[in-house]
């Protein structure tokens, strides 16, 4: 009997891939997929994605989906709180393992590693220290769909939000902005490919600018916001 797992969606491009790569392997059961949501919009977090597109990627990948609705700004005891809630659930269904779709942050991992070793459940990350540009150009020749909801302003400009990601957009990429995005310079919504049976249908609607404060420095009064820019995608 193949192990439970629950599989970590984002909704993005490297969510799609590793559970492309899951499926595909088939040594593990994925009973559910889990998103974190922002309580107060509705949204995935970071991604900025409404809650109506998330559930119709579910419904067309054909996994069960679980919603772990998370305050605007929690503390980190209270996301620490909801997610042992969540997971003692998903334990209560047999699952013993946690897919996520990470690629090289190695404090994330071990952050993962060690929250649900406490637990007694296992981490899976399918495309560990796997070549980014690989990744993608992978991503791509499989015939996934994806479109860029987020960008960090750090990095790209409001231009790169709400474009599909093609070959011409990893050529417009500046160098120090990594082929996936994993420094957190973009996200992505995956409407298409392998995993679906269907497209998920949706418009493009406005761009618009977020700032979210920066840590307190010494330098206080000369910090400035982050600023981010999020294409909104509107579900037919």
């Amino acid at each position: 009997m193949k192990p439970k797992a629950l599989f970590n969606w984002s909704s993005g491009k490297d969510s799609a891939l590793a559970l492309y790569k899951i499926l595909k392997e088939d040594q593990y059961e994925v009973a559910t997929l889990l998103t974190s949501i922002n309580q107060e919009f509705q949204r995935i977090s970071m991604h900025g994605v409404h809650v109506s597109l998330l559930e119709q990627q579910a419904s067309s990948i054909g996994i069960p989906l679980v919603k772990m609705e998370v305050p605007k700004e929690p503390s980190m005891e209270e996301y620490q709180n909801i997610m042992s809630t969540t997971m003692t659930e998903m334990q209560a269904l047999g699952i013993t393992h946690s897919i996520f779709g990470d690629i090289f942050l190695e404090d994330l991992r071990q952050y993962r590693e060690k929250q649900l070793n406490a637990i007694g459940m296992k981490a899976v990350f399918p495309l560990w220290k796997k070549d980014t540009t690989d990744l993608i150009l992978e991503f791509l020749s499989l015939g996934f769909k994806t479109i860029v909801t987020c960008v960090n302003g750090t990095y790209l400009d409001k231009s790169f939000a709400g474009r599909i990601i093609d070959q011409q957009f990893l050529n417009d990429l500046p160098e120090n902005v990594d082929p996936c995005g994993e420094n957190g310079e973009f996200h992505t919504f995956t409407f298409d490919g392998p995993i679906f049976k269907n497209p998920v249908q949706f418009e493009r609607g406005e761009t618009v600018m977020k700032t979210y404060p920066k840590p307190k420095t010494e330098n206080a009064d000369q910090d400035e916001d982050y600023i981010f820019w999020f294409c909104d995608l509107i579900l037919k």
